[in-house]
């Protein structure tokens, strides 16, 4: 495994490669989550790249940028032993300079949800992942389905943006106990984690209820926010899978979006209909 450093460096590499490519852009403290993404993208390309990079500008201030957790001996080891072929960590003053062109995410679709408690946090996400594919021009970009707003507006950019990379959604991977798997997890108590379960348990309620016909959004959420209670609700959705308004369920077209704090840490999940 090959492991760089410079942006320009990574892109004088990868100029002569003719092979198909998979991307997976992390954030490290990598978890089985990761692994399945970086399992896929060698399943489906014939070179690998992963990116470790916790990005500053998806950080509103005081929010937890100082104390992300990082592993990076054990996440070189996890790339390793994952079978990728090229590790790009590169360091803040790589990626940005003082005076930066940066992308806006859209007005409505990236100031609700996760953008309504934090403003301007998809910015952030938008103009590093822009940045990252733009060094690494891969065939195919890996992101998992937890993080469904992300993946949405991303999807949009490269939409929008006439870019060639094909984003390829992965499912979301979880603990035995049902908590979706994420680097923040580290941050739970014994006692927040039995809580944070009320997450995926309002989720499994989402889709009882729709298995048994109940297909109505506001009776579904309504039961769902009785489960999450006494954690701190941001919010509970069930929107189409293009993130537009829905009175019923519809199967095959909706996401149900959850995101809750336990103790000090956010948590996000959902599940696809």
């Amino acid at each position: 495994m090959k492991i760089i450093s410079n942006p320009l460096e990574l892109k004088e590499y990868l100029k002569t490669n003719t092979k198909t490519l998979g991307f997976v852009p992390t954030m490290g403290a990598l978890h089985e989550g990761h692994i399945s993404l970086i399992k896929q993208a060698r399943l489906e390309n014939e070179l690998v790249v992963v990116s470790i990079f916790v990005n500053p500008t998806q950080f509103l201030q005081g929010e937890d940028l100082d104390k992300y957790p990082k592993k990076d001996e054990a996440d070189k080891k996890i790339c390793e032993l994952s079978g990728v072929d090229i590790l790009f960590f590169p360091h803040a003053k790589d990626i940005y300079s003082e005076d930066e062109v940066s992308l806006l995410a859209p007005k409505v679709r990236g100031f609700v949800l996760e953008g309504n408690s934090r403003p301007g946090h998809f910015n952030g996400v938008l103009t590093v992942v822009m940045k990252l594919l733009n060094i690494v021009e891969p065939t195919n970009a890996y992101f998992g389905k937890k993080d469904a707003q992300q993946l949405n507006l991303i999807s949009l950019m490269v939409k929008q943006l006439f870019m060639s990379v094909n984003i390829v959604a992965c499912e979301t991977m979880r603990e035995s106990d049902g908590l979706a798997m994420s680097s923040r997890n580290v941050y739970l108590s014994k006692e927040q984690r039995v809580q944070a379960l009320k997450i995926s348990s309002s989720l499994q309620i989402a889709f009882g209820m729709v298995s048994q016909g109940i297909v109505d959004v506001s009776e579904i959420v309504l039961q769902m926010r009785e489960k999450l209670e006494p954690l701190e609700i941001f919010y509970v959705e069930i929107l189409s899978r293009d993130f537009e308004v829905l009175e019923n369920v519809e199967i095959g077209n909706s996401i149900v979006l959850v995101e809750a704090r336990v103790g000090t840490t956010r948590l996000l999940d959902n599940i696809w209909l």
